[in-house]
């Protein structure tokens, strides 16, 4: 590995990866990849997760095919720098910000979005002119198995290598000194992941998650009630069976709407997923997740919480879309993220309390909240923190490639999307260029009361009082004045 290392950034000091002709090359590459092996793609996903074709589509071919083509439409304006202005003060100068590519790069991706998670970082760090090394999570064997045999016709592989395995490949790649580390899963790796780029001093972005809430201050007129249903249900159990780091993880509701709207779930399930939810709800990835989940349930005091749901095929890794309602607020089940068709309603006896509750737990990745009220809007703004907040929907800030995805504390910390990826894998560099004239004289030693003085105008930008002391018609005072 060490050699294969050696070999990108020998790579990349070669310059060749600097060239727009050749980030453009790669971009076109993957973008055939997604083109000519759609239907591959498909059937990984089918196979490591058991997602519907138009749910893989939706979320994974059509969400890359759109990042691909930002990236090749915008690659030139975003190559390009930007002009810096500067203060008065520094005239006459002129500068600018250059970016420029890292170097070498890792991507540690993860199982859940095998194909977007992998490869839209990979995107940026193209784009951005970097050589680079993407682990998929062994997770998703399909899937992992072909970005590996597949990539290398599409790409450079002097450039970018795909490298598979599990935890000990993981832990072998992080003893090497990178330019940026890429990670995207959960808090407890991302710890490990942090502390190994200690060791090199390596810049890295972690990507991890939380507990979404979504909150409801009321239920709605007809049509927008129906529409939030449908909203937050798809965000929960059609999204991956919930087992995305932007899904509802659970409801906050005061305790005169709970009835009301535990009925609607219902019924929004069925109308979405129909009485054999196994054909449209994606399955649990492994015997130890699924496992995990079971135990969720089988905690004291929340299985009685179970309203909806809550049936199991072990065979088949399925978990049936679950409705529970107040369980205890300790269990492991409101204190870890579900990451999966799980779903807690927490009633409150005012709306507003649902501040207070927010706050009180480790910061979201987003905060979904369903109102009409501005006043709420503005309260939930100003007094919560998250990655994100979003009103009135779920999820879509996610596709949205003008807006940085990203946590804040546990959450994760950097962002990516769009031209955010660029940034995130790219130095921005000032570049600054001075004449020799004019060269103020007063800069340099020996130092003097009038020095002092034109340096007092000069930080003032007040060039009248410069003139007039260097001219001798204003007197500067003494130091002694000053000290």
């Amino acid at each position: 590995m060490e050699g294969d290392l050696e070999q990108l950034r020998d790579y990349f000091r070669s310059g060749k990866t600097k060239d727009a002709s050749w980030r453009r090359t790669q971009l076109k590459g993957l973008q055939k990849f997604i083109v000519e092996r759609e239907d591959d793609i498909l059937h990984a996903l089918k196979l490591d997760l058991g997602k519907h074709p138009v749910e893989s589509y939706r979320d994974e071919v059509g969400t890359l095919t759109k990042d691909i083509s930002v990236a090749l439409d915008n690659l030139s304006n975003w190559m390009s720098g930007k002009k810096i202005k500067l203060p008065l003060g520094a005239f006459p100068t002129d500068a600018k910000l250059v970016p420029e590519p890292l170097g070498l790069v890792l991507i540690i991706s993860t199982w859940n979005f095998p194909f977007g998670l992998s490869l839209e970082p990979l995107i940026g760090a193209i784009a951005a002119g970097n050589t680079a090394v993407l682990q998929p999570s062994q997770l998703a064997p399909a899937s992992s198995a072909l970005l590996a045999d597949a990539i290398p016709a599409y790409l450079d592989n002097r450039a970018v290598k795909i490298v598979q395995g599990g935890v000990d490949v993981t832990q072998s790649l992080l003893q090497f000194k990178w330019d940026k580390i890429f990670f995207t899963g959960g808090s407890r790796v991302g710890r490990i992941i942090m502390a190994a780029a200690v060791e090199h001093l390596t810049p890295i972005t972690l990507e991890l998650g939380g507990k979404c809430p979504a909150i409801i201050d009321s239920l709605p007129e007809s049509f927008r009630r129906q529409v939030m249903l449908k909203r937050i249900i798809s965000a929960k159990f059609g999204t991956c069976s919930g087992q995305a780091c932007i899904a509802v993880d659970y409801i906050l509701v005061e305790k005169r709407y709970a009835t009301t709207l535990v009925e609607l779930l219902k019924g929004t399930i069925k109308e979405m997923f129909g009485e054999n939810a196994k054909e449209n709800v994606a399955r649990i990835i492994n015997k130890h997740h699924f496992d995990r989940l079971k135990g969720l349930l089988n905690e004291p005091c929340v299985k009685d919480s179970i309203i909806y749901g809550g049936s199991m095929d072990e065979d088949k890794l399925f978990i049936e879309p679950t409705i529970l309602v107040d369980p205890p607020l300790d269990a492991s089940i409101m204190k870890e993220e579900i990451f999966g068709p799980l779903l807690p309603v927490i009633t409150l006896d005012n709306i507003a309390d649902s501040i207070a509750f927010v706050n009180s737990r480790p910061k979201a990745l987003t905060i979904y909240c369903f109102t009409m009220n501005d006043k709420f809007v503005q309260r939930l703004a100003s007094e919560t923190s998250s990655g994100a907040l979003m009103f009135n929907d779920t999820i879509v800030q996610y596709a949205a490639d003008t807006i940085p995805f990203g946590g804040v504390g546990e959450s994760g910390f950097g962002r990516y999307h769009g031209k955010f990826s660029f940034d995130t894998f790219s130095h921005e560099k000032p570049v600054i260029k001075r004449p020799y004239f004019p060269d103020f004289w007063f800069r340099y030693p020996p130092w003097s009361n009038k020095k002092l003085e034109l340096f007092r105008a000069a930080y003032a930008f007040n060039y009248l009082r410069i003139l007039l002391v260097a001219l001798g018609l204003k007197r500067p005072r003494p130091f002694s004045d000053r000290f």
